[in-house]
């Protein structure tokens, strides 16, 4: 009877010893049978903190979980994304900038267009002026110098024998001439092919009437003139 118990115990021990060996090769791909236990001495008292470390090691590879077999392609997957992604941001980054180099050279260009046109559009305004006045002073003047493309625009005037002022404060008539004056500068710089005027000389005295057609006659090369 007790050579049959330990013969149990014999065949339990064997299935320990192989469940340790195979369970090492498996985990930590430790073969047991090449191994020399002379080769990792270890003192009585040191093995309890070698177990408290194991255990330690054991519950962080355990936190771990289970190994994502999936992981490599999920990774490739969505490495394919963010690398796509990052193409598209690159372009529309480098399209911005091209978009935002030819706004700021449309808006050179522009500007540069627009000072010269107001440049020669103020010239002329200050000489059709004098001509319908027979004298005097008018300009115009930009609102806001820093921003020209998107200001307003103020007309200034002084007819013969008065002060400088607003096109506000001036008279019917010589809001009329001014007007005339402003209109006649326009045409200079760039001529239309028809123009109606609609009782234009409305406010204008005998005087001031003769000087209009006067000036009027200088643009018959390049527009026809209806005039109410």
């Amino acid at each position: 009877q007790k050579f049959h118990n330990f013969s149990l115990k014999e065949m339990e021990l064997n299935h320990q010893n192989e469940f340790i060996v195979q369970n090492l090769q498996n985990r930590y791909k430790i073969n047991l049978s090449i191994l020399n236990q002379a080769d990792y001495p270890i003192a009585e008292d040191e093995l309890e903190e070698e177990k408290a470390e194991i255990e330690k090691l054991r519950e962080k590879l355990e936190s771990i979980g289970t190994v994502n077999l999936l992981a490599i392609d999920e990774y490739q997957e969505l490495k394919e994304r963010v690398d796509f992604l990052t193409s598209q941001k690159n372009d529309l980054t480098q399209a911005r900038q091209s978009l935002l180099e030819a706004i700021h050279k449309i808006n050179r260009t522009t500007k540069k267009l627009f000072d010269d046109a107001l440049s020669r559009v103020r010239r002329a305004f200050q000489e059709y002026f004098r001509m319908l006045f027979g004298g005097g002073q008018a300009d115009l003047i930009l609102l806001d110098e820093w921003t020209p493309l998107d200001s307003g625009l103020d007309i200034m005037a002084r007819p013969p024998g008065k002060k400088l002022q607003h096109m506000s404060l001036l008279s019917g008539g010589e809001k009329a001439l001014t007007a005339i004056a402003l209109l006649f500068a326009l045409f200079s710089v760039r001529p239309s092919p028809f123009c109606v005027l609609d009782e234009v000389d409305a406010p204008l005295d005998e005087a001031n009437t003769e000087r209009f057609l006067k000036v009027l006659q200088r643009f018959l090369n390049t527009t026809q003139f209806i005039i109410i």
